[in-house]
C-alpha cells in the first residue's frame, strides 16, 4: 500500500480526466466536509453536474469556499479536472495567500482504463473531452509543471491498483 503524507491543513488538488475516478477517490481518502467538487456544486445549481452552463458560477462558488477553508486553516480537497495550469493557478494563489502548501494527486491512467470506467458512469462524458484532459495531464506530467507551480508532495497514480492501494497520514504543521 503507498502512503502519501499529508502536510494538515493544505490545499489538495486532485488531478485527473474525467472518469478517472477522482470522486471515488476523494470520498475514500476524505471526510465529505474537506472536498470541494465541482460537479456537485453544479448539481446543487442546476440538479444537473453535466450542465456546464453552470460551471462559471460552480466554480466562483468554489473558489469562494476554499478562500473559507484555507482562511480557517482547514484542509481542502479540490475535486475538479485542474487538468490546465490556467485552472489550477487561481487555487494556487488562494493556498499562498493562506500560506499552505499545495498537494497534488495525479490520476494518471492508460486512456483504455478511463475510457472504460466512464462508460459505466452514470453521466457519460463525451471521449473527445476525455482525450483533451489525458492530454493535458500528460504534458503537465511530462513538463514538470506541478513542481514548478509549488507542489510538494506530487503523486502521480497510473493503475487502478496503484490507486486503491494509495492511503494517507495527515502530519500537522
Amino acid at each position: 500500500m503507498a502512503l502519501l503524507v499529508i502536510p494538515d491543513p493544505a490545499l489538495v488538488l486532485l488531478v485527473g480526466a474525467a472518469g478517472s475516478g477522482k470522486s471515488t477517490l476523494a470520498a475514500r481518502l476524505f471526510a465529505a466536509d474537506e472536498i470541494v467538487s465541482s460537479d456537485t456544486l453544479r448539481a446543487a445549481l442546476t440538479g444537473d453536474e453535466a450542465d456546464q452552463r453552470a460551471s462559471a458560477v460552480a466554480f466562483r462558488i468554489l473558489h469562494r469556499t476554499v478562500d473559507r477553508r484555507l482562511a480557517d486553516g482547514l484542509l481542502t480537497v479540490v475535486d475538479a479536472t485542474n487538468a490546465l495550469a490556467a485552472h489550477r493557478r487561481p487555487l494556487i494563489g488562494r493556498a499562498r495567500l493562506a500560506g499552505l502548501p499545495l498537494v497534488a494527486i495525479v490520476l494518471d491512467l492508460p486512456p483504455d482504463v478511463v475510457h472504460a470506467q466512464n462508460a459505466t458512469r452514470a453521466r457519460v462524458v463525451d471521449v473527445d473531452v476525455i482525450d483533451r484532459h489525458l492530454a493535458s495531464i500528460r504534458s503537465t506530467i511530462d513538463g514538470g509543471h506541478l513542481k514548478r507551480e509549488g507542489f510538494d508532495p506530487i503523486v502521480v497514480l497510473r493503475s487502478p491498483a496503484e490507486v486503491a492501494a494509495l492511503s494517507i497520514e495527515r502530519r500537522r504543521r
